[in-house]
């Protein structure tokens, strides 16, 4: 066990708002680890409607770590944030985030996204929203939110004024590419196309969507988790595929798939029933793949029937090895350090019991684990709008950013880790 005595804990928001940026799958440090993307709210914890409105900035770290705003927006959910990003891998002044418009013909009517230069003040719209900036930053990948809202409310942004009617599988949505100099944009691959890639008997009636789209460190492979199912008010009942691709929607490969039996969808199941983490739980999720480098991918997720941390090697039917099989043995939000790939950086979903949450470092090595600490979850806070740590290194591969509520507001967290990696 760690001693988290020589972890030291700082908190970003000093004042009397809330503060968090959201999923664990890209940096909110920039490259100098002098800037700290983060979204400011008067809430803790409200239920998002389309008017309420966050705040977009940054805290200053050459600067007393003042937080400084830089734009607002209404296309926001408590996972996800903004999907607030910096543009690129090389001067990084620049950052993109969606925003709700007034453009009722757009692509996604009355969304679209923003890119704001921090040194130049100046600011553009782009037509549609994006999921993930390709770190070349020269292109994004979109999906349209509302479809979310409706599939997976919590990573969703919600409607109003344009409530879609969602057709199961339709040919003329699905991943978009968005160049990001032009804003020029084109469909990539369709929901059509997923449903007749390798079509699996479950996908007949069901709705189908992406999620976890994720680009590797060339800007040369995209992965992503394609999901479907006929009860979308319940978890448990979503299936999963994690597919790969080429940037231009070319080369679809098939890396796993979870479709099994659903008794769930027996007329007398009650959904209401099922815990707020049991899906995070079930021996059938796959969830938070991410790049290690070009080729590798670790995930949570069944593989020849066991469920664990599972690193896939290459894109194409590559050796799959469980990682951490008798030490990580719950579902979590994992990363690898950008400067030292022996390190993974993960955490855990509330106990039952506890309500704890715990952050650690995994040594890919040794296989040894290093507990960070752990953070209280207000068992009180929906599905919607709970709080995950969701870590996030720095560049530099010695501190993480966590969000957190363990001090009741919602706030971000520096934690120094130099005494753990330095070793």
């Amino acid at each position: 066990m760690t001693d988290t005595s020589r972890i030291s804990i700082v908190r970003m928001g000093q004042d009397r708002n809330h503060y968090f940026f959201g999923y664990y799958n890209k940096s909110n440090w920039n490259l100098a680890g002098t800037r700290l993307l983060g979204n400011q709210v008067p809430w803790r914890d409200a239920y998002l409607t389309p008017g309420l409105t966050a705040n977009v900035g940054y805290f200053d770290l050459e600067d007393d770590s003042r937080y400084k705003v830089i734009g607002s927006t209404r296309a926001w959910n408590w996972q996800m944030g903004c999907q607030l990003q910096w543009v690129g891998m090389s001067r990084q002044s620049q950052v993109v985030y969606n925003i709700r418009t007034e453009d009722a013909a757009a692509r996604y009517p009355y969304f679209g996204s923003e890119i704001y230069d921090i040194e130049t003040g100046g600011r553009r719209q782009l037509p549609i929203p994006i999921y993930v900036a390709a770190p070349n930053g020269e292109w994004a990948l979109s999906v349209d939110y509302r479809r979310l809202y409706v599939t997976h409310e919590t990573i969703g942004y919600s409607c109003d004024r344009y409530k879609p009617q969602l057709d199961n599988c339709p040919a003329d949505d699905g991943i978009y590419r968005l160049e990001l100099g032009s804003g020029e944009y084109k469909l990539l691959v369709s929901y059509a196309d997923l449903a007749s890639f390798h079509p699996r008997d479950s996908m007949r009636k069901a709705i189908h969507w992406v999620s976890h789209i994720e680009v590797n460190p060339s800007s040369s492979r995209v992965l992503f988790l394609h999901r479907w199912t006929e009860r979308v008010k319940d978890e448990t009942c979503f299936l999963h595929r994690l597919i790969t691709m080429n940037p231009d929607g070319s080369d679809l490969r098939l890396l796993e798939c979870s479709d099994h039996p659903l008794p769930q969808l027996a007329e007398d199941f009650d959904p209401t029933k099922v815990g707020t983490f049991d899906y995070e739980k079930s021996e059938w999720q796959i969830s938070h793949p991410l790049w290690r480098n070009d080729r590798e991918i670790i995930v949570w997720g069944p593989h020849k029937g066991r469920i664990h941390y599972h690193l896939y090697e290459g894109c194409n039917n590559g050796a799959v090895t469980a990682v951490g099989k008798r030490v990580l043995t719950e579902n979590g939000h994992m990363t690898f350090s950008p400067a030292n790939q022996r390190w993974l950086l993960s955490d855990t979903y509330p106990d039952s019991q506890t309500h704890e949450r715990v952050l650690f470092l995994f040594d890919m090595e040794t296989g040894k684990r290093h507990d960070l600490g752990s953070f209280y979850a207000d068992p009180s806070l929906s599905k919607e709008n709970r709080c995950d740590l969701h870590p996030r290194w720095r560049a530099d591969g010695r501190a993480v950013c966590i969000d957190s509520v363990h001090e009741h507001d919602r706030n971000m967290y520096i934690l120094d880790v130099s005494s753990i990696v330095g070793e």
